[in-house]
């Protein structure tokens, strides 16, 4: 057999890569078009961390007392 090139793997690897990369893409605007549900979607604590916007607990709402 013919010894391969180094140039012609490292191009087999970034095809491959490149390939993994659209497929990953296309996975993922498939997930996100299957999950639309039209309501609008609320933010967990943890995206909301990842944000920036972390707060440390909330403060319980304190009802009216009826007099």
């Amino acid at each position: 057999m013919a010894r391969k090139s180094r140039t012609a793997v490292l191009k087999r690897q970034r095809e491959a890569k490149k390939a993994e990369k659209a497929q990953f893409k296309r996975d993922k605007r498939a997930a996100r078009e299957t999950d639309d549900t039209g309501e609008p979607r609320i933010a967990t604590r943890d995206e909301l961390a990842g944000y920036g916007y972390a707060e440390d607990e909330e403060e319980p709402v304190e009802e009216a007392e009826e007099a």
